[in-house]
């Protein structure tokens, strides 16, 4: 069991636990002391406790997803981790694995609620600038040659000095190039419906299309402070039966639940309404509305077949809201070598060659709380 002073020791330095700051069924994220002359890290590790009372296929699993992030977030180099969260060091305590990261101050999730409990919204400039980001974050985890799987506002993390966001959680990727069914995995309020109703096999068949289904989910949240509909549905029923909720969750609607309705459609275009003149001026259907409507509704598209390509395609649809609705664009385009990349084999690198622990990282950033772990099969 670890606790308060705890000594961890990874491949770079030695850690001493401070307080523990977030985790989720089977993660626990502590505040620690780096190596003398470094900042404060996010220190994720597998609850002890948890791992005890786990099956063994489960252990093997836990034991894998953060193999996994581990190895993705080796693979990035200091130009891929603008919008991406920095792995300073890992190693493995008392036989499992630990990351150390970089500390942001809150998740998305804990920003949106203090800025309701405020009576405040996202300004529709930065909802852009950080929808933005994230698809440039998506599209770094697509380059590498994976799918996320699991995106939401607890695995969003917020600069608050910066006014950024940076991608977290990467236990669920899975690899672009396997094409075959796979089990469940991510998080059942954020899922694309390839993602949360199976196949009749009983796999689940998801792309890069399914990040964007979530992305457009996480669109209408920032937007507007609420949830999908859909998306609590799907929630709901995954808290109340796992993953059978789906199938009856499909009788009870007699089919697939509908995923936009037109009072959400209202209620997120209310928020893009005013930017492109004075809010008392323009009426609800504002081009710059329209443009984030239609970028919403291409985004939650039923079918994979029917959402964006690609982030290119994203970038320029946030774009056009921004320049036809606001004085601040939505960001660069990502690389148009996005849509065309070959990935790179997903294998781990040695301490030496990664570029993202603390010999390159000194210096570079700040550093602030990290208050997530990632989600497997988690509503």
């Amino acid at each position: 069991m670890t606790a308060s002073d705890t000594i961890i020791t990874l491949e770079l330095g030695h850690y001493r636990l401070r307080e523990r700051i977030g985790g989720s069924a089977y993660g626990v994220i502590w505040r620690a002391e780096g190596p003398r002359g470094t900042r404060d890290v996010a220190l994720k590790l597998i609850n002890e406790a948890q791992m005890a009372r786990a099956l063994p296929a489960q252990r093997e699993r836990w034991i894998a997803s953060a193999e996994t992030e581990i190895a993705f977030l080796q693979l990035l180099e200091p130009w891929d981790e603008r919008h991406i969260v920095r792995l300073l060091d890992s190693g493995w305590h008392n036989g499992l694995p630990v990351l150390a990261l970089e500390l942001l101050d809150c998740d998305l999730g804990r920003h949106m609620k203090t800025l309701c409990g405020r009576g405040a919204a996202l300004q529709p400039e930065r909802l852009l600038a950080w929808m933005a980001q994230l698809n440039q974050a998506l599209a770094k985890v697509h380059q590498y040659g994976w799918r996320y799987l699991d995106l939401k506002p607890g695995n969003v993390l917020v600069d608050a000095q910066l006014g950024t966001v940076k991608l977290a959680d990467f236990g669920t990727n899975r690899r672009l190039d396997a094409l075959g069914d796979h089990t469940y995995t991510g998080t059942a309020n954020w899922q694309a419906p390839e993602q949360f109703f199976p196949r009749d096999g009983g796999g689940y068949a998801t792309g890069r299309q399914s990040d964007y289904f979530a992305l457009g989910a996480l669109f209408y949240f920032m937007a507007t402070g609420a949830q999908l509909r859909y998306c609590g549905a799907c929630g709901h029923a995954y808290r109340e039966h796992r993953t059978a909720g789906a199938s009856l969750l499909l009788r009870q609607h007699g089919g697939l639940p509908a995923i936009l309705q037109q009072d959400e459609e209202a209620l997120f275009a209310q928020a893009f309404a005013g930017t492109d003149g004075a809010a008392e001026d323009r009426p609800a259907g504002s081009a710059a509305a329209d443009a984030a409507l239609r970028l919403l509704r291409h985004l939650l598209a039923a079918e994979p077949q029917a959402r964006p390509r690609h982030a290119i395609d994203i970038s320029r649809q946030l774009a056009l809201i921004g320049v036809t609705g606001s004085r601040t664009p939505a960001g660069p385009a990502p690389h148009a070598a996005y849509a065309n990349w070959t990935p790179r084999a997903p294998a781990a690198l040695s301490p030496a060659q990664a570029g993202h622990w603390w010999g390159k990282a000194a210096g570079r950033g700040h550093a602030h709380v990290h208050a997530n772990w990632h989600s497997d099969a988690e509503a």
